[in-house]
């Protein structure tokens, strides 16, 4: 036998092995992947299995909110003990008595008393989500919903134009209330709340309607209404009906003094 035919034959040998072992990979490797997707199924039981960190987020969120329920249900309660406790003492002593008056009298412009009178109601809301098939408005998600600067240039704007009382999303608002943003949702003294976004004022329509006009904030976001589809809407009200504040009154402090 020549060199040539000897190495054919050594390639023909090699070429032969080779589609073997490739033929015998082939079941090997698909009874491994459905192994596998048994092993899956069986696990997940219909579920997904990458899951588990969105579902301890959403038992997170709800353990939380549950807390902070009992908590201003507790408050609530140690609120009426004061108030009780405070009106037995100006009972019996004229001191507490005068002090009780003048406490009184601040409440109302402190948004500690509850207060009914004609204003306005402005609605925030972000823009509709596209129908299947269809592009988004923008390419930029930032364009697309309402923002903290949004509801606090609203906010001023209802102040500068004379507003004797607001709320935002229901919680009465005073002079040391703060909007912050938290994801695509606020955080209104320790609630999260998510649009639409209703801001109330108690005040002359007029008045307001014109403050409203001209804030500069309030104009940008108009502008993103006309050109993404996001949502701005004031409407006049004869009668709007807001709760005193019942949030903490102390201010936050950070002391700078030390190391």
């Amino acid at each position: 036998m020549t060199q040539s035919a000897a190495e054919d034959m050594l390639q023909t040998s090699a070429a032969g092995r080779s589609r073997r072992a490739w033929r015998m990979l082939v079941p090997v490797t698909a009874l491994g992947a459905g192994l596998m997707f048994a092993t899956s199924a069986s696990t997940a039981q219909g579920t997904d299995l990458r899951g588990g960190r969105f579902s301890q987020l959403t038992d997170l969120i709800s353990s939380t909110s549950a807390s902070v329920a009992r908590q201003e249900q507790e408050a609530a309660a140690l609120r009426r003990e004061v108030t009780q406790a405070g009106q037995s003492a100006a009972a019996n002593s004229s001191i507490v008595a005068a002090e009780k008056a003048r406490g009184d009298a601040l409440a109302g412009s402190a948004g500690l008393q509850a207060v009914v009178g004609p204003g306005l109601t402005v609605s925030l809301n972000d823009a509709p989500r596209p129908k299947d098939g269809q592009p988004a408005a923008s390419t930029n998600p930032d364009d697309l919903v309402v923002h903290q600067q949004d509801v606090q240039s609203v906010v001023n704007a209802l102040w500068a134009g004379g507003a004797e009382a607001m709320t935002l999303m229901g919680e009465r608002v005073i002079s040391t209330s703060a909007v912050r943003c938290v994801g695509n949702t606020l955080l209104i003294q320790g609630r999260l709340v998510g649009p639409p976004f209703v801001i109330r004022a108690i005040g002359d329509s007029a008045s307001l309607r014109s403050a409203l006009a001209v804030e500069p904030g309030v104009a940008l976001f108009q502008r993103y209404v006309d050109d993404y589809g996001l949502s701005y809407r004031v409407t006049s009200q004869k009668t709007l009906h807001m709760p005193a504040y019942d949030g903490p009154l102390d201010l936050p402090h950070v002391d700078r003094t030390g190391p």
